[in-house]
């Protein structure tokens, strides 16, 4: 591609829209799906903005797609410009600006209701607005949100993570199967069967088993109310957080305890740029509430 802007029609919104999209699920097919275009439009829309830039935003010439050293640092001021613009012309609300705070899953555990006591005790004038977002950075990479709440490992570019706990992995199995009446499980014991897998905003991957071990089938699902609904209905079983299992309880589902699983890092992201004023208290808040085990 040459190098250099090209003139001809201006960037538009939805140009800056669907390379986000790319950007942060780094695969065509999905991006379309989120966009709820086809994939030849999202395709034409980022050749469109890539032509326009006069550079390669998104490296093409692998199986995976992977933004390039631009598409990295354009990412960022994207975000910042689309959420800038849906401030500008969203609904008007009195007094000072949300502090938007993204989860894909679980929030913040068994933490999140002293957290939002807490907040609005000590900040009334803020409102602080939890919100679940359906992908791996809970819309942080998009400017939805002004921090995210993640279980970690994140990679994603111009993020900055804290870790903030960790927590335990448990085993999701149906509730009147054989492996539910089982004091604990290891992760082998999942193998012979499928495993539901939530790649949109889950943690748990096929590499989490060692490699004489993986998993015979993988069943793949888009959020977490799908994925215990597969297992409920005993099309596999899964792996995830004992914050799931006090968040999201299913008649269906049973949780329990992994044996050899690693456990999963609690982070608070934001964006590495400028961002809300209210950011440093919220981190400040959430460790504070995890020192004194607010768990009530």
């Amino acid at each position: 591609m040459n190098e250099g802007p090209v003139s001809g029609r201006p960037v538009e919104l939805r140009h800056l829209r669907a390379f986000l999209a790319v950007a942060d699920e780094l695969n065509i097919t999905r991006a379309a799906t989120r966009l709820r275009l086809t994939q030849p439009a999202v395709s034409r829309t980022l050749a469109a903005l890539e032509a326009h830039l006069g550079v390669r935003l998104v490296d093409r010439s692998t199986h995976h797609l992977a933004l390039t050293p631009a598409g990295v640092a354009f990412r960022d001021r994207a975000a910042v410009a689309v959420a800038a613009f849906d401030e500008a012309v969203g609904p008007g609300r009195p007094g000072p600006r949300p502090l938007r705070l993204g989860h894909a899953w679980s929030a913040f555990g068994p933490y999140t209701t002293p957290l939002l006591r807490a907040w609005q005790e000590r900040y009334p004038g803020t409102p602080l607005e939890l919100l679940r977002i359906d992908d791996r950075t809970a819309g942080l990479t998009r400017g939805e949100v002004d921090a995210a709440l993640l279980r970690g490992p994140v990679e994603a570019p111009g993020l900055v993570t804290e870790v903030l706990y960790t927590e335990v992995r448990v085993a999701a199995v149906t509730a009147d199967g054989p492996l539910a009446r089982r004091e604990s499980l290891a992760l082998a014991d999942l193998a012979g069967g499928p495993v539901v897998l939530n790649p949109v905003s889950g943690t748990t991957t096929v590499e989490l088993w060692p490699p004489h071990t993986r998993p015979t089938a993988t069943l793949t699902v888009g959020n977490t109310d799908d994925w215990l609904t597969a297992i409920a209905a005993g099309r596999g079983s899964g792996v995830s957080t004992t914050s799931t299992a006090v968040l999201y309880p299913h008649a269906g589902v049973a949780y329990v305890p992994l044996d050899d699983a690693p456990g999963v890092p609690v982070l608070l992201a934001r964006r590495d740029a400028p961002g809300h004023p209210a950011l440093p208290r919220l981190a400040a808040l959430a460790r504070e509430i995890i020192a004194r085990g607010a768990l009530h």
